[in-house]
């Protein structure tokens, strides 16, 4: 039901802003600013976007993990997503998850609201098990040779 007042609320907040600053500045400065706010947070959502992807490289380099930088990179994705839909409440939103502490704020809401049952990184029951110790063993080959009785099997050319 949420979801639904949002798809109705939101359009009708820019289209009440629309009126309201397009009357007060007039049509062509409120399109200017709705273009320039589009290429300046295009522009931001680039250089946070690639600054995200560097966390969340080293968070998976460094075993760490990885649900804060992951987290981080889909708010700035949602950011860019808001920006570039024209608007100033959808522009405000946007450029306030640009903002690193909100998006820190945004997640630790978030934590608190989700329980985690358990988190693993790769193979726990196998890395419990590893021993760097060397294994002595001994092996036979059974690989069968080819007998030159043997035919093609017709899947094949020879």
């Amino acid at each position: 039901m949420w979801l639904f007042f949002l798809f109705v609320a939101v359009p009708l907040i820019e289209i009440a802003l629309f009126i309201q600053l397009g009357g007060f500045i007039g049509l062509w400065p409120t399109l200017l600013i709705v273009v320039l706010t589009a290429m300046l947070g295009t522009w931001l959502v680039r250089n946070q976007g690639i600054m995200a992807m560097g966390n969340v490289r080293s968070s998976f380099q460094n075993l760490q993990n990885p649900a804060e930088p992951l987290a981080h990179g889909a708010m700035i994705l949602v950011a860019g997503a808001l920006l570039l839909t024209p608007g100033f409440f959808t522009d405000a939103v946007g450029f306030s998850l640009l903002v690193p502490f909100v998006r820190t704020a945004v997640f630790n809401y978030a934590k608190s609201r989700v329980n985690v049952q358990s988190f693993a990184f790769g193979d726990m029951e196998q890395s419990q098990k590893r021993n760097d110790s060397p294994i002595d063993a001994d092996f036979e080959d059974i690989t069968h040779k080819k007998q030159p009785t043997h035919e093609p099997s017709g899947w094949t050319k020879h």
